[in-house]
């Protein structure tokens, strides 16, 4: 009973999710034309050479970028708040939650990248100095809202990968362990520092970093407020790659892209059932979890695009898959 149970919750996941790859979600004009003055979109190939750092003003805490051409369906996410590192504010969290939700609804969309656009920096956490203005009343609320933001972000349908080319300490580290994949330079430093202002990692930090390194060093790290590098993160497990920092300061985010570069080809139906089924596979006993891949499983069959994988490897050519 209790498979069957779990079953019926995952086809209602399932069931919201391809429904908008079969195209129902045809809103997206309209969606990101009403988000147009809330986040600003820049459509290029790369960031180019040298990077264009705004003022902090809020309308640029975040900028997202559609790549096009050959990068076509990646997306980036660059936080932008240079005079605060990144630090995770009011206004980040709404911009971040408008894109979020942008591209949960957007079947064009392959991969997402999370990276900084401020030298050095990842994101530095909460924006203290914001709190510290805040009524007590006020940060319980925040906090939920920074917490349901990182949860969404988790809950993308498609792969996301963080680009930690800096710091990247308390909610930012957070942040990042919600994403499928952390690529980080050799330099970059991360940590659960919380436990240093006499508080708890609270928007996922306690539940996530176990799962990723194991509970009794998540434990270590989190008691002792310690932090780490890149390499000593990726010997860890809780990077899958830790990169030489470049010239430029963006060695993550170019390893990062060259993953996603590898994602583009593949069946996208298919890389998104197949992250519903590690995802929900990973909290349930080993049963359930073959009842939930048999389930996602189920959704690639009828697709076209199972199809067109089959013609292509039968008349030896590259497949041209649509979502469809």
């Amino acid at each position: 009973m209790a498979v069957l149970a779990r079953c019926r919750v995952l086809f209602q996941a399932i069931r919201s999710q391809t429904n908008c790859l079969d195209g129902v979600c045809r809103s997206q004009d309209t969606v990101n034309h009403a988000l147009a003055n809330k986040v600003q979109y820049v459509r290029s190939t790369a960031y180019g050479g040298a990077r264009q750092y705004s003022s902090d003003s809020k309308g640029d805490d975040l900028i997202v970028r559609y790549l096009d051409g050959d990068d076509s369906g990646i997306v980036v996410f660059g936080l932008n708040r240079p005079k605060a590192k990144n630090a995770i504010s009011k206004n980040l969290v709404k911009m971040m939650s408008e894109a979020v939700e942008s591209v949960k609804k957007n079947n064009k969309v392959r991969t997402v990248v999370i990276c900084s656009l401020v030298p050095g920096i990842f994101c530095a956490g909460a924006d203290l100095k914001e709190r510290a203005k805040m009524q007590q009343s006020e940060v319980g609320p925040f906090v939920t809202k920074a917490r349901s933001l990182i949860t969404e972000l988790g809950n993308l349908p498609m792969p996301t990968i963080a680009a930690i080319d800096g710091a990247a300490l308390g909610g930012g580290l957070e942040m990042a362990l919600a994403c499928d994949i952390r690529v980080a330079a050799n330099s970059a430093k991360m940590g659960l520092v919380e436990a240093k202002l006499a508080i708890i990692p609270g928007a996922g930090g306690t539940q996530r970093l176990p799962r990723a390194i194991g509970v009794s060093l998540a434990k270590e790290l989190i008691f002792a407020a310690r932090v780490v590098d890149g390499t000593e993160a990726s010997r860890l497990g809780l990077v899958s790659h830790s990169v030489e920092q470049n010239g430029s300061g963006d060695a993550a985010y170019h390893r990062a892209l060259d993953l996603a570069r590898e994602f583009i080809p593949q069946g996208p139906i298919a890389i998104r059932m197949a992250k519903l089924a590690i995802n929900q596979g990973i909290e349930v006993d080993l049963k359930t979890g073959m009842a939930i891949e048999e389930a996602c499983y189920a959704q690639v069959i009828p697709t076209k695009d199972r199809l067109e994988g089959l013609a292509a490897f039968k008349e030896k050519r590259t497949p041209r898959f649509k979502g469809e």
